[in-house]
Order: structure tokens, then C-alpha cells, then sequence
């Protein structure tokens, strides 16, 4: 009689464990990256700010970018965030995603495009991110004006992409379409660059500090897709 007992319960041990060891190592275990295509010139715009900042400012699970796109520029304000390298990712979009650019534009995890200042797209967008398993593991620590960029073995490969941000700005707007407003935006971006690839072997990687108050690291795949990241750990320095 125990020994039937304590077989059912062995088995019972047993089907939790392969339970467990099936599902994959999700994409929660690192920040869903959230990329907003945004423009100070760009009256439709404060709405997806607004946004991205509460997403900054509430969740940790979640890394939210702003790319501030050069094209608004001639026509009224010249954003003083405003980068060529945003407007080129944002055409690199959307020559995956087909179709030309816009403004509020977000996408999630380089899969996901959509209005920037539809929260309920967002957040399905990130609920899906969430569900995909990471393919590489991304772990930065800064060091003086050093970051030390760790990045695991995994399948696949992808371009390794630093990015500096600041962390918050107040713009008082004085012309063009938000004349006569204080913008709050939030995770400019001020610098993106390649560093690096990573072909499924484990690397670490040295680098000097990028511009903005933090640093994030990117892997993003030929599809576009994002396949790890990472917030840079500043600590003291």
C-alpha cells in the first residue's frame, strides 16, 4: 500500500518537473523594448509621450526608448532631440514592416508597429513580447567611463547595438505645431551605435560610456526583431 502511494506520488513529482522544463525561457526575464518614433514638431505626439513616460516611470519589465526623427525639423520647431540615426531606424522599419514612416510611431520588440498613443496595442504588443522566449541573455555594468557588456550563448545572431538616453526633459516649445507648450519627455535617446555582432557564442565586450545620463544594449536580429536586452547597470561611478 505505501509503496503504491509513494509511487503516485513520485510520478505525480515527476509530470510537475517535465511540466516545469517545457516551457521556455520567456522574454519577461528580460525588459520588453518599446520604441517610440516621436517629434517635438509633431502636435499628434504629446499623447504617445505621455505613454512611453508611464511606461518609464511604472515598469521595470518593459525598457522604453524615444527617437526623436529629424523630417518634422523644417517645419516650424527644430527638435533639439532629433537624431538622423532615429529617422534611418525608423526607415529601417519600414522596409520590414512595409509602408513609409509616421509619427507617433511605436514598436515593440522590432515586431510590433502600431500608433504610439494606442495603449491598448501597447499593451498587447508587450503581453505578446513577454510570451516569446529571449534568445541571448545581455548584462552590462559601467565602470568608470567603461561598460563592460556580457552577453551569453544561445541560437541565432544579431547586431549588438549600444544606446545612450537621458532620462527626462521639459522643452517649452516656441513655435510649429506645440507652439506655446512644456513638453515632458522621457528615455530620449541622444546616441545609438553598432558595436558588435553575436553569433550564438558567449562575449563580453568593452566599451566607452555613449552619450545621454544611461545606457541600454540591444541584440537585434536581421528580421529586426529584438532578441535580448539589457538597462546598463551605472551603480557608483
Amino acid at each position: 500500500m505505501f509503496a503504491r502511494l509513494f509511487a503516485r506520488q513520485l510520478a505525480r513529482l515527476f509530470a510537475a518537473f517535465a511540466l516545469l522544463t517545457a516551457v521556455p525561457v520567456a522574454a519577461s526575464a528580460r525588459p520588453v523594448v518599446v520604441e517610440l518614433f516621436t517629434s517635438e514638431g509633431c502636435s499628434s505626439c504629446p499623447p504617445a509621450d505621455a505613454y512611453l513616460s508611464d511606461l518609464s516611470s511604472s515598469r521595470q519589465d518593459v525598457l522604453p526608448l524615444a527617437f526623436h526623427v529629424t523630417y518634422w525639423d523644417g517645419l516650424g520647431w527644430k527638435d533639439p532631440y532629433s537624431l538622423e540615426a532615429a529617422t534611418q531606424r525608423q526607415a529601417d522599419y519600414s522596409s520590414h514592416f512595409g509602408g513609409g514612416s509616421y509619427t507617433p510611431e511605436m514598436v515593440v520588440d522590432g515586431r510590433k508597429s502600431f500608433v504610439g498613443w494606442d495603449r491598448a496595442a501597447g499593451e498587447k504588443a508587450i503581453l505578446a513580447a513577454q510570451a516569446r522566449a529571449s534568445a541571448v541573455s545581455v548584462n552590462g555594468r559601467r565602470t568608470g567611463n567603461t561598460l563592460s557588456i556580457v552577453l551569453g550563448a544561445g541560437l541565432g545572431h544579431g547586431q549588438i547595438l549600444l544606446v545612450g538616453y537621458d532620462r527626462e526633459h521639459v522643452t517649452a516649445v516656441g513655435r510649429g505645431e506645440n507652439s506655446g507648450r512644456a513638453l515632458k519627455e522621457s528615455n530620449i535617446v541622444r546616441s545609438i551605435e553598432p558595436i558588435g555582432e553575436w553569433n550564438g557564442a558567449s562575449m563580453t565586450i568593452s566599451h566607452r560610456v555613449p552619450s545621454g545620463d544611461l545606457a541600454a544594449v540591444l541584440v537585434q536580429a536581421p528580421d529586426g526583431s529584438i532578441v535580448g536586452a539589457t538597462r546598463v547597470d551605472y551603480g557608483a561611478h
